[in-house]
C-alpha cells in the first residue's frame, strides 16, 4: 500500500494532511523563514538554505526573497535560474525548470489541484507536474496551473494565466495566455 506521500509524488489523489506531509511542510517553512527573514539577502548562509530547501536545483539559482514553496524537493532547475521577489511556488508535484531561466516578481507556479466534487474536495487534492524549457522568460504576476509545459526560449507576458501548452520560441499574452507570435530563431 502506498503511503500518501508516495500518492502525492506519483499525482494519484492523496490526502494533504497526513502527518509526513505536514512534518515536510513544516519543515520547509522553518528554512523559508530563515531565508525571507533572517537573511533576506543573498548570501552565504541564504545559499546554504537554498541547498537544504532544493536539493534537486542546481547552484546556479538566485532567489529574491521573499520566496515560497510547499516542499522545495520536488523544484528541480538547471544553471543560471532567477526568481523575482514574491514568487510562490506550490511544488506538491515535480516542476522541471530549464537553464537561463528568469520568473518576473510575483510570479506563481501550481502543481497542485483539487477535485471538483464538494465532499471529494474535502479530504483529497492530487498534482500535475509542470515543465519549463531553457531560456524562458516568465514576466511578472504571471500564474503557471497544473500540468503546464512551456517551451524552450518562451516570453509569458506579465500577468499571463498559462491553461495550457506553451510551443517552444513563442510569446503568449493574456488570460488566458494565448500564442501572438512565433520568435525568429537566432542566426
Amino acid at each position: 500500500m502506498k503511503t500518501e506521500k508516495e500518492k502525492m509524488l506519483a499525482g494519484e489523489r492523496y490526502f494533504a494532511n497526513d502527518k509526513e506531509l505536514a512534518t515536510e511542510r513544516t519543515s520547509a517553512k522553518k528554512l523559508l523563514h530563515k531565508l525571507n527573514v533572517t537573511e533576506y539577502v543573498m548570501n552565504g548562509n541564504a545559499k546554504s538554505i537554498l541547498r537544504q530547501l532544493l536539493p534537486n536545483a542546481h547552484q546556479r539559482m538566485y532567489i529574491e526573497p521573499p520566496f515560497h514553496c510547499d516542499y522545495g524537493y520536488n523544484i528541480y532547475s538547471g544553471e543560471n535560474v532567477y526568481f523575482n521577489v514574491n514568487c510562490v511556488v506550490l511544488d506538491s508535484g515535480s516542476i522541471t525548470i530549464g537553464n537561463n531561466v528568469f520568473f518576473g516578481p510575483g510570479v506563481h507556479i501550481y502543481t497542485t489541484t483539487h477535485p471538483t466534487q464538494p465532499k471529494e474536495r474535502l479530504s483529497v487534492e492530487f498534482s500535475k507536474p509542470i515543465t519549463i524549457g531553457n531560456d524562458c522568460w516568465i514576466g511578472g504576476n504571471t500564474v503557471l496551473l497544473p500540468g503546464v509545459k512551456i517551451g524552450n526560449g518562451c516570453t509569458i507576458g506579465a500577468g499571463a494565466v498559462v491553461t495550457k501548452d506553451i510551443p517552444d520560441n513563442t510569446v503568449a499574452v493574456g488570460n488566458p495566455a494565448k500564442v501572438i507570435r512565433k520568435l525568429e530563431e537566432e542566426k
